[in-house]
């Protein structure tokens, strides 16, 4: 793979890490007060927004590494999981992002974003997110590690 490439991937991922620092950062007190107290209808709903919205990030650093290394478009016909399932898997162009613990973390918020889009907000469990959400942080840490990685 060429340089350029490497190169534009670069600024697109790190454009897109800033996103996602700046999405985990608007939250921080609602993070903290979740780990006593379960949120309110209200702050589940923003919480479960931040969840798809981290979601759709990584998912955006995933296109741009298919686009740009990989060098194919992404086709509207590629399923989100299996897009999820190449990020662990080494090419001729670059070496696996993902190691399966973290494909399998992220897996978990791929599928809440299933159940997000397709559900009413005062349908949302806390119990059945909380993991998600108090995770939110170690799991951004953990992918910045991998990308940093893969990216050296």
């Amino acid at each position: 793979m060429n340089s350029s490439a490497w190169d534009k991937f670069r600024k697109q991922q790190a454009t897109e890490r800033e996103q996602l620092q700046r999405l985990l950062s608007g939250i921080p007190g609602l993070l903290a007060k979740c780990r006593t107290t379960a949120p309110t209808e209200i702050e589940l709903s923003a919480l479960a927004a931040t969840l798809q919205s981290f979601y759709n990030g990584v998912e955006n650093i995933f296109k741009r590494v298919v686009v740009e290394l990989d060098g194919e478009s992404v086709r509207s016909n590629l399923r989100r999981r299996e897009l999820l399932l190449r990020m662990k898997k080494p090419t001729a162009h670059h070496p696996a992002l993902l190691s399966s613990e973290l494909h399998d973390t992220l897996n978990e918020y791929l599928r809440f974003r299933h159940v997000f889009r397709n559900s009413y907000s005062f349908d949302l469990d806390w119990q059945k997110i909380s993991s998600l959400v108090l995770r939110l942080e170690e799991t951004f840490q953990k992918l910045e590690n991998a990308l940093d990685d893969f990216l050296k």
